[in-house]
């Protein structure tokens, strides 16, 4: 399928349209946000269960005990590339005037599409190691060993080891690699779940599209990161606020710092999809076979 490129301006819009969508459509958007947040909290809360028993008993958490958390999460995180696939699909539906709802995000699974998204989340999670891991190798090979140095001194509460010969140069290409995977990665997962690509074909798109935009990929994490500053700002006066009208009022107005943290990753994940969503659309979205939209709302 073809790929476009665009200009560095493009950047900017994918996020002004990534925070624009769900106040367009809060009902479905906000919703399946809220599926999706939950979802994602699972693996968190083992990881605090595993915390909270580590402070109850006194042991610190080995570093076999937190590599195998983290690959539990990873495996856990596949099985959620599915509700991702039906969260675009969500809001491609919305976009084009298609009745949608939140629970629409779990239509992967209930139409039999969630192996094909599971598939390519797999390949993903593939490149992105293997990727990785080159870079680390060939940059600075101590990188590893460092990381298990580090992890056995944070849970022996001792000083972190000195950082390891070409850590600089290896964190600068895993950014560079971080934002090619971010265009890699949205444009195969909407080629999967909205054009109904094969695995490889949505990788093959994937990595041209996202190759063919590097600059406003930059352009898209460069005012992603204003914009999160700004919020940052905005929440950290609010904070400020709450904790000064606590001192008036009573302890209980912190209570609602609990509804803002929420509403903050609901956001949160609005803008992400939303944005991922309309990068997908500039790059490949007319290649959309007709009435396909509809299809995936039925």
């Amino acid at each position: 399928m073809t790929t476009r490129s665009r200009g560095p301006a493009a950047g900017f819009g994918w996020l002004k349209n990534g925070f624009s969508v769900g106040f367009r459509h809060p009902k479905p958007l906000f919703g399946g946000a809220a599926f999706l947040l939950l979802g994602c909290s699972l693996p968190s809360l083992i990881s605090l269960l595993l915390q909270f028993q580590a402070m109850r008993t006194g042991i610190p958490l080995n570093p076999t005990t937190s590599l195998w958390a983290m690959a539990f999460s990873m495996l856990f995180g596949l099985l959620l590339v599915p509700l991702y696939g039906g969260y675009l699909q969500v809001i491609d539906a919305a976009e084009r005037g298609i009745p949608t709802r939140a629970l629409d995000v779990f239509n992967p699974y209930r139409q039999g599409d969630a192996a094909q998204l599971i598939g390519f989340g797999l390949a993903m999670l593939a490149i992105y190691i293997a990727m990785a891991g080159l870079i680390i190798v060939v940059t600075a090979g101590g990188i590893a060993s460092w990381y298990m140095q580090l992890l056995t001194a944070q849970s022996s509460h001792l000083p972190p080891p000195t950082l390891p010969e070409g850590f600089g140069i290896a964190m600068t290409l895993l950014i560079v690699l971080g934002i090619v995977m971010l265009g890699f990665h949205a444009i195969g997962l909407g080629q999967v779940a909205l054009n109904r690509r094969n695995v490889f074909g949505a990788v093959s798109d994937g990595m041209t599209g996202a190759l063919k935009n590097l600059l406003p990929l930059l352009v898209f994490v460069l005012s992603m990161m204003l914009a999160w500053i700004a919020v940052a700002i905005v929440i950290a006066i609010v904070a400020v606020v709450l904790i000064l009208l606590s001192k008036l009022i009573g302890a209980w107005l912190l209570v609602l710092f609990i509804p803002l943290y929420i509403a903050l990753f609901l956001i949160a994940f609005t803008v992400m999809f939303g944005a991922m969503y309309h990068l997908w659309r500039d790059v490949c979205g007319d290649d959309m076979v007709p009435d396909m939209a509809q299809a995936i709302a039925v």
